[in-house]
C-alpha cells in the first residue's frame, strides 16, 4: 500500500518522493496527497518578462511603442514574455523583432524589477528585465495586433516625458545616463561557465571585472 511504502521510505532516509500519475489514472491523486507534509519547493512561484531598450547610439534615439490594449496608452520599451528555456537577451532580441520588426543584438542588463501579486500572473510574483539592445537594422513595421504606435524617440526626451511607464522613465534615465558617461558604468554584462551538473552552462551576469581581477587564481 501507500502507506507501507511511505514508512519505507522514511526508514530509508528518504526526504522526497516523486509519484508519476498516468492522466488516465488521475483520480488516484486525491489517495496520494494527503501522507506527509510536502518537502517540494513550490513551482512557477515567478512569471519572467523582458523588454528592449534599443539605442542607435548615432543619433541618440531609442525604439518605443505603446501597447493597443492598454487604458493609458504610455510609451513603453517593447518586450514580453520569456519561452522555456530561453537565454534573457534573446527574450529581448525576439520580441523587439516581432512587436516593432527591428534586429537587434543583445549587449547588457540595465535593470530588474520584482513585483508580487501580480495581477496578470494569478497572483504569482513577476520578474522583469530591462536590457540594452543594439540595433542592425531601423526600418520599423510593428505588430498592429499588440501595438498602437511605435517610433524612434530622443532618448532625452524619453527621459523627460510624462507619458511613459514609471520603470520606462526611470530606465530611460539610467540608459541616458550610460549613454553621455559611458556604458561601463550602467552594463550588468553576460559571462558563460560550465555548470557543476556535467554537461551544462549558466550565464552569469554582473558588472563589467577588470582582467587583473578576472584572472585572481
Amino acid at each position: 500500500s501507500l502507506a507501507d511504502a511511505v514508512a519505507r521510505w522514511r526508514e530509508e532516509g528518504r526526504v522526497a518522493v516523486w509519484l508519476h500519475v498516468p492522466i488516465l489514472q488521475s483520480r488516484f491523486v486525491a489517495a496520494a496527497a494527503p501522507p506527509g507534509v510536502s518537502r517540494l519547493p513550490g513551482y512557477a512561484t515567478h512569471q519572467l518578462g523582458v523588454a528592449g531598450a534599443v539605442l542607435d547610439e548615432s543619433t541618440g534615439k531609442v525604439l518605443v511603442v505603446q501597447d493597443k490594449n492598454r487604458t493609458l496608452n504610455a510609451w513603453k520599451f517593447p518586450g514580453g514574455l520569456s519561452n522555456p528555456g530561453e537565454d534573457i537577451g534573446d527574450t529581448a532580441v525576439r520580441e523587439v523583432f516581432e512587436e516593432t520588426g527591428i534586429k537587434s543584438e543583445f549587449k547588457s542588463i540595465l535593470s530588474l524589477r520584482q513585483q508580487h501579486r501580480h495581477p496578470g500572473a494569478f497572483g504569482k510574483s513577476d520578474m522583469y528585465i530591462v536590457c540594452r539592445l543594439e540595433p542592425s537594422s531601423f526600418h520599423i513595421s510593428f505588430c498592429q495586433q499588440e501595438c498602437l504606435r511605435c517610433e524612434w524617440m530622443d532618448l532625452d526626451e524619453l527621459a523627460r516625458t510624462k507619458h511613459a511607464t514609471p520603470i520606462t522613465s526611470n530606465v530611460a534615465k539610467l540608459l541616458l545616463y550610460g549613454y553621455q558617461e559611458g556604458f561601463d558604468k550602467i552594463d550588468l554584462t553576460m559571462r558563460e561557465f560550465p555548470a557543476v551538473y556535467t554537461g551544462l552552462f549558466y550565464k552569469l551576469y554582473h558588472r563589467e571585472l577588470p582582467e587583473s581581477y578576472k584572472n585572481i587564481t
